[in-house]
C-alpha cells in the first residue's frame, strides 16, 4: 500500500503497517522520536495501522499536538497512582487542557497538597515501570461490565450512540474508559507537577455530585515545565484581584451579586483617565459621542435578534405600564450590547452618501449573564463598560475605515507598550448575508492589514454568523496573549432594523456596519494593564503620582502649599501628614506603587526645593519644584 507523507510524497509500506512502521521506514531517528501520528488530520497512537492512500505525519515532542499526547497520558498515570493510593476511587473524566491536565474524582480521602508528594512518588514509580498504553475495542456490554463500579462511566457508556467505537487503555493494573490517543508508554513522560485541587460538579451541573478536581502540567523539558511553574508564580503576584484590592482600585461584594465589581476612589479615577484619553483621540479622528439606554422594551431585542439567539445571557424583566386596576405588562431586558442603541440613533435621520461614513462612540456599560463558575475579577464580569463605536459607510469606504481602526488600536497598543498580532475569523458553517458580501467583508479586513503593514492568522471559519472580524491580541510581561480590540463587519443589524441611505443615483443601500472597541470591555483591559505592569501603572495613568512626605508636623503647611502647586499643574498628589516614622511613609507609598515620593524637610523648605524618590530608581536627589510640576504637567492627558 501507498501512504502520503506531509510533503507530498508518497511512501509504500506492507499491508497492516503502524504509524510506528511509518516513522521507521523514513529513518532511525524519527522512529526513536516517534510519539504519535495524525492520520488524515486526526491524532492517533504510534501503533494505530494506516491504511492504502492515508495522508499521515509523525508526532514527536515537538509538534504542535505533542503536549495534548503528554497530557492526557499524564492524567491517566495521575489516575492510577490514586488507585494504588486510595483504593476505590470514581472517577469523572481527565482531560488535557490548554496548559495542561486534571481529572474529576470522587473518594472518601479529602484531597489537599499535602498529598501531592505521595501522588507525585507514586506516579514516578509508574513512569519509571515504563508502562506501555494499551489500547482495546470493546463492545458496550463489555464495557458495562467492566465499568459497573464506576458509576460516571457507566452513564457515559449508556449515553455514547449505538455505532459509536468504545476503546480502554490500560497501563499496568489501572484501565481507563478513554478515546485516546496516548504515548507509547509511560515512560515518555519526562516532566511533571501537580498544582491544585478544585471543586466540580459532574457535568457541571450543580444538581448533581461535587468531586474533588485535581490539576496538574506537564512538559518535555524539566526547564520548559521550571519556566512554567515560574510564570505561575508570577501570575499570582500580579493578580489583579489581589492587587486591585491592596491597590484600593475595585472591591467585590456578594451583597451586591457575583461578577458585579464596585471601583474604590482610585479605581474611578483610573477608569476616568482612560475614557478622557481615548475620548480626546475619538473626538480627533471624527466620532461623534452617544449615549443609550441600559435597557430596552423586549421589541428591540426581538429585533436585533438577541432575544432569540442570546436571551439565556441576557437579564429580562416586567414592568406594569397599566394601573393596579388594570395591569399591562411590558417586558423589558437589559442591554448585552450597544449596537441596537447605536442602530436606532442612525435610523432616525435620512442619510446621504456624502454624510457617510457617520461614526458613534459610547462608553456604554452592559451586562450578560455569566455562569459564576467561570466569573474572574475584572476579567470576566457580569457588568462592565465597552468603549463601543459603531461606524455605518458605504462599501467603498470599509478599507479605509478598517485601516483607521487598525491605526487607533496601534496607538492604543503602543502607549501600554503591548506587542500584538491580528487574526482574521472568516465565514461560519451558519451565517447569513450572500457570498459576494462575505468575500468582499473577508477581503477588505485583509486587504486593510496588508496596508498596516499588520501581519495576520487566518481563523476560518470562526467568524460571527452576522460578518467576518479581525481581532487584536496583545502579549503581556510574562508571554500571556489576550484578546482586546476587535474590529467586525455586521450585515445582519443593518437588514434587521431596515436601514439605508440614499446613493447618488437616488436610490436606497444598505450601508456596511463596523463594530469597533480598542480596548474592548475597558473592566477587562485595566485587569490586564494591573497585572501587565504588577500594579505600577505608567505615570500617566497612575490615580496618585506624587505623594509628600513632610518629615515632621512643622513642615505640614508647606507640604500642602506644595500640593497645591502640583495640582494647578495637573498632577495628582497627596500629603501623607500622618506622625509616622519617614521609613513608613516610604514603604506605605512604595506598596501603593506611586510613581514618586517627595520628601520635604528643613533644607528643602529652607531652599525651595524637594528631595524626590521613583518607585524602582530610588533616590533621584534633589530637584527644583518647577521640574516636577513640568514632569506632571506633561503626563496631563
Amino acid at each position: 500500500m501507498q501512504i502520503v507523507l506531509p510533503d507530498g510524497s508518497k511512501k509504500e509500506l506492507e499491508s497492516g503497517a503502524t504509524v510506528a512502521d511509518v516513522a521507521a521506514s523514513i529513518g532511525a531517528g524519527l522512529a526513536k522520536a516517534a510519539l504519535g501520528g495524525v492520520v488524515n488530520g486526526k491524532l492517533v497512537d504510534l501503533n494505530r495501522e494506516v491504511a492504502d492512500g492515508d495522508e499521515v505525519s509523525i508526532v514527536t515532542n515537538k509538534s504542535d499536538e505533542a503536549l495534548e499526547l503528554l497530557r492526557h497520558s499524564t492524567a491517566h498515570v495521575m489516575a492510577a497512582a490514586l488507585v494504588d493510593l486510595y483504593g476505590d476511587v470514581k472517577f469523572g473524566v481527565g482531560p488535557a487542557i490548554e496548559n495542561g491536565f486534571y481529572y474529576d474524582v470522587m473518594l472518601d480521602h479529602t484531597l489537599s497538597i499535602e498529598d501531592f508528594e505521595a501522588i507525585e512518588k507514586r506516579m514516578g514509580e509508574i513512569i519509571a515501570a515504563a508502562e506501555p498504553f494499551e489500547r482495546k475495542v470493546v463492545t458496550r456490554a463489555e464495557a458495562l461490565e467492566q465499568f459497573a463500579n464506576q458509576p460516571f462511566k457507566v452513564e457515559l457508556i449508556s449515553e455514547m450512540p449505538e455505532d459509536e467505537e468504545i476503546t480502554t487503555y490500560t497501563i499496568g493494573s489501572f484501565t481507563d474508559l478513554c478515546r485516546g490517543p496516548h504515548l507509547p508508554d509511560t515512560s515518555k513522560i519526562p516532566a511533571f507537577k501537580l498544582q491544585k485541587i478544585a471543586g466540580a460538579y459532574w457535568r457541571g451541573d450543580a444538581e448533581r455530585e461535587q468531586l474533588q478536581r485535581l490539576y496538574g502540567t506537564a512538559f518535555f523539558k524539566q526547564k520548559e515545565l521550571d519556566e512554567h511553574l515560574h510564570n505561575l508564580e508570577e501570575a499570582a503576584k500580579r493578580d489583579h484581584r489581589k492587587l486591585g484590592r491592596e491597590l484600593g482600585v475595585f472591591m467585590m461584594d456578594d451583597l451586591a451579586g457575583v461578577g458585579l465589581p464596585l471601583y474604590l476612589p482610585r479605581g474611578g479615577r483610573i477608569i476616568r483617565i482612560m475614557q478622557e484619553w481615548l475620548r480626546k483621540e475619538l473626538y480627533r479622528r471624527g466620532y461623534e459621542e452617544v449615549i443609550t439606554p441600559h435597557i430596552y422594551k423586549a421589541d428591540v431585542w426581538k429585533t436585533s435578534g438577541h432575544y432569540d439567539f442570546y436571551k439565556e445571557n441576557m437579564y429580562f424583566f416586567n414592568i406594569n405600564e397599566g394601573t393596579d386596576e388594570q395591569p399591562r405588562y411590558s417586558e423589558y431586558g437589559v442591554k448585552p450590547m450597544n449596537c441596537p442603541g447605536h442602530v436606532m440613533l442612525y435610523r432616525n435621520d435620512v442619510h446621504s452618501y456624502r454624510d457617510l461614513p457617520v461614526r458613534f462612540f459610547e462608553f456604554g456599560t452592559v451586562y450578560r449573564h455569566e455562569m459564576s463558575g467561570v466569573v474572574h475579577g475584572l476579567m470576566r464580569a457580569r457588568g462592565f463598560t465597552q468603549d463601543d463605536a459603531h461606524i455605518f459607510c458605504r462599501k467603498d469606504q470599509v478599507v479605509d475605515e478598517v485601516v483607521a481602526i487598525l491605526d487607533m488600536a496601534d496607538m492604543v497598543m503602543g502607549e501600554f507598550g503591548f506587542e500584538y498580532e491580528a487574526e482574521i475569523s472568516t465565514r461560519p458553517a451558519k451565517s447569513i448575508g450572500s457570498d459576494e458580501m462575505w468575500e468582499y467583508a473577508e477581503s477588505a479586513l485583509k486587504e486593510a492589514c496588508e496596508q498596516r503593514g499588520l501581519a495576520y492568522e487566518i481563523n476560518e471559519g470562526d467568524g460571527a454568523f452576522y460578518g467576518p472580524k479581525i481581532d487584536i491580541k496583545v502579549k503581556d510581561a510574562i508571554g500571556r496573549t489576550w484578546q482586546c480590540s476587535t474590529v467586525q463587519v455586521d450585515f445582519n443589524l443593518p437588514e434587521r432594523f431596515d436601514i439605508t441611505y440614499r446613493t447618488a443615483d437616488n436610490t436606497e443601500e444598505r450601508p456596511y456596519m463596523l463594530h469597533r472597541a480598542l480596548f474592548g470591555s475597558i473592566e477587562r483591559f485595566l485587569g490586564i494593564l494591573i497585572e501587565h505592569y504588577a500594579g505600577s501603572l505608567p505615570l500617566w495613568l497612575s490615580p496618585t503620582q506624587a505623594v509628600i512626605l513632610p518629615i515632621a508636623d512643622r513642615h505640614k503647611d508647606a507640604a500642602y502649599e506644595l500640593a497645591g502647586k502640583l495640582r494647578a499643574a495637573g498632577g495628582r498628589v497627596e500629603v501623607y501628614e500622618q506622625n509616622e516614622p519617614m521609613r513608613v511613609k516610604v514603604a506605605k507609598a512604595q506598596a501603593q506603587k506611586v510613581p514618586y515620593m517627595i520628601v520635604l524637610g528643613d533644607k528643602e523648605v529652607e531652599e525651595g526645593t524637594i528631595s524626590v524618590r521613583e518607585r524602582t530608581e530610588g533616590d533621584l536627589g534633589t530637584w527644583p519644584v518647577e521640574k516636577m510640576a513640568d514632569l506632571l504637567r506633561d503626563a496631563v492627558v
